[in-house]
C-alpha cells in the first residue's frame, strides 16, 4: 500500500518544503525508527535497491584435512527495516539522471511500486531486495516537469504510477505557520495508536463492506474510461490508486474493512490528482513534434501551413514525421485543416482549434461531467446516505493490477 507522488508549484513561492517538514515531524515523532528510513539522492536502480538489500551470501574457499571445500558465507548483512521513504526536494534531477543511456532507476521504481521484490540483472550489482516498502515523494516546478519528463517515461507506465499535486501558497503568514506543540502532539499520538493497532492486527484480508462495494462498482466504468494524449498515458492507473487511497484511509481509522467514507475520501482526492494533472499536462501528447506544432499553430490567428511548420521545425524532421503529427492535432480535435484559395493550388493551413471547442470535446468524450465523488455520492443505496461527511481527505481491492470491481486486498503488517 505504498504511494508515490509528486508536488507541482513555484519555486519556493508553493512552500513544498516547508509542508514537508511539518509531516515529516509528525511522523517520525510517532515511529522514531521510520524516521531513520527517510533518505533522498535517487540516482539508479542499483543504489535504490542497496538501500532495501536483502543480506548478501557469497561461496568462500577454505580447506579441510587437505580438501579444498566451500562453505557459504554472509557478505553483507543486509537492511532489517525494509521501509523507505524517498523524498527528493529537486524531483528535476532524477528525471535527467533517468534519461542516461543504461540507467536504471525508472525500472526498479516502477516495480517497487508493483511489488516489494527488486533486482537488476547487473553482474557487478548482485543485491536483491524481497518484501520492501518503499515510497516517493518529489517536489518540481511544471516548468521542470515538462521539460524534463522523456516521452518515453510518460507512456512506459512510470509517469502514472505517481499522484500528481498541483501546490501552491494558501496563506500569507509573516510570522511562519508553525503548530503548536499541543497541536502536534495530538497528530502523533494519534498516528501512534494507529500504528500500534495495525502491527498488532498482523496479516489481514481487507474488504469493501457492502455499501462501499456497491458504489464501487457504479463509479468503475467512469473512472476506467481512458483519456487520449500525455494526460491519459498520467492517469492510466486511476482505479488502483483509488483504492491503495481506499485502504489506506480504512487503516487511518483503524479499520479491518474499506467503508463507504474511506471510499469517498479517496475519490474526492483522486478528483483533485485529476485536476492537477489536466492542469500541468492539459492536452499535450507527448509526441514533441506534435507538441511543438500545436504550440506554433496556437500562436498564429490564422494558422500555419506546412511549408510554414516545416520552416519552424527547422526543416530537418522528415516529411511523414510531420504529417503523422499534423494527423494526431486533427484526430484530437486540436487542430483544423482549412483550404485557402491561391492562384494556382489550393494551400492548406493547419489551424489550431479554440480551447472552447476543445472543451467541449473532452465533456463528451472522456469527461463525466462532475467529480467522481458527486458520481460517487448519488450512487449511495438510499437506506445508507450518510448524514454528513465522517472525515476528509485528511483523516480494496488490490493494489497490484488487479483493480476489478471483485477484488480484495491483504496488508501485511510491518
Amino acid at each position: 500500500m505504498n504511494l508515490f507522488a509528486v508536488l507541482v508549484g513555484e519555486t519556493s513561492k508553493a512552500r513544498k518544503g516547508s509542508s514537508w517538514g511539518h509531516a515529516k515531524r509528525i511522523t517520525s515523532d510517532a515511529d522514531p525508527s521510520w524516521g531513520n528510513r527517510i533518505r533522498s539522492g535517487l540516482s539508479s536502480g542499483e543504489g535504490l535497491i542497496w538501500q532495501v538489500r536483502d543480506p548478501i551470501e557469497k561461496q568462500q574457499r577454505t580447506k579441510e584435512n587437505g580438501q579444498t571445500c566451500y562453505e557459504t558465507v554472509v557478505d553483507d548483512p543486509g537492511v532489517d527495516d525494509k521501509r523507505l521513504l524517498v523524498c527528493e526536494s529537486e524531483y528535476a534531477s532524477v528525471l535527467k539522471v533517468m534519461r542516461r543511456e543504461g540507467n536504471t532507476l525508472s525500472p526498479t521504481i516502477r516495480n517497487a511500486w508493483d511489488s516489494g521484490t527488486l533486482q537488476t540483472l547487473t553482474k557487478n550489482s548482485p543485491a536483491v531486495a524481497t518484501g520492501a516498502h518503499i515510497s516517493i515523494i518529489g517536489h518540481i516546478t511544471k516548468d521542470e516537469l515538462l521539460r524534463q519528463l522523456d516521452s518515453t517515461e510518460a507512456g512506459n507506465g512510470f509517469g502514472n504510477r505517481f499522484l500528481w499535486f498541483c501546490v501552491r501558497r494558501s496563506k500569507m503568514l509573516p510570522e511562519g505557520g508553525d503548530l503548536r506543540d499541543e497541536e502536534l502532539s495530538a497528530l502523533v499520538a494519534e498516528l501512534a495508536d494507529t500504528l500500534e493497532w495495525a502491527q498488532a492486527s498482523g496479516d489481514f484480508e481487507l474488504k469493501r463492506d457492502d455499501v462501499a462495494r456497491a458504489v464501487w462498482r457504479a463509479v468503475y466504468p467512469t473512472l476506467s474510461e481512458g483519456k487520449t494524449g500525455l494526460l491519459g498515458a498520467m492517469l492510466a492507473r486511476s482505479e488502483a490508486q483509488v483504492m491503495r487511497l481506499a485502504c489506506l484511509y480504512a487503516l487511518l481509522d483503524q479499520a479491518n474493512v474499506v467503508r463507504i467514507e474511506h471510499l469517498l475520501a479517496a475519490l474526492a482526492l483522486w478528483d483533485y490528482v485529476e485536476a492537477s494533472a489536466g492542469f500541468i499536462f492539459g492536452d499535450a501528447l507527448g509526441d514533441p513534434v506534435a507538441d511543438a506544432i500545436l504550440s506554433a499553430i496556437r500562436g498564429s490567428e490564422m494558422g500555419m501551413t506546412k511549408t510554414e511548420i516545416h520552416a519552424f521545425l527547422g526543416r530537418h524532421k522528415p516529411k511523414s514525421q510531420v504529417d503523422s503529427a499534423i494527423t494526431q492535432l486533427v484526430e484530437k480535435r486540436l487542430a483544423r485543416l482549412e483550404s485557402e484559395p491561391t492562384s494556382g493550388r489550393a494551400a492548406t493551413r493547419i489551424v489550431a482549434n479554440s480551447h472552447n471547442s476543445l472543451l467541449s470535446h473532452v465533456g463528451t468524450e472522456s469527461q463525466h461531467g462532475h467529480s467522481y465523488l458527486a458520481l460517487a455520492k448519488a450512487s449511495i443505496p438510499t437506506a445508507h446516505q450518510l448524514p454528513g461527511a465522517r472525515r476528509g481527505p485528511s483523516s480494496c481491492t488490490r493494489t497490484d493490477g488487479d483493480t476489478s470491481p471483485d477484488s480484495q486486498t491483504r496488508v501485511d503488517a510491518k
